[in-house]
């Protein structure tokens, strides 16, 4: 079974995880913004990655986390791995 990650997904983790950052839209165009551009630090990423990993059932890649410096690339590296899941 395929379980699909969406940019809505990524919204709720990141406000359950970490909160709303001051002055952060995050219902705007974020996708290709900056996690830092939009409030949140490495801690919150390690906040979040660790909430995807529990709620997905996967274990991803710290160097691939790293990486997803946006929205965006983070989505694709989950979805990446969801879709790599054998059915």
């Amino acid at each position: 079974m395929s379980r699909t990650f969406t940019l809505d997904d990524l919204k709720r983790i990141l406000l359950e995880g970490s909160g709303a950052p001051d002055g952060a839209d995050l219902d705007g165009d974020i996708l290709d913004t900056e996690f830092t551009d939009i409030g949140y630090d490495s801690l919150a990423l390690l906040e979040t990655t660790s909430r995807v990993e529990r709620e997905y059932g996967i274990e991803l890649d710290e160097s691939l986390v790293g990486d997803a410096s946006t929205p965006r690339a983070l989505l694709d590296a989950v979805s990446a791995h969801l879709q790599a899941q054998p059915a």
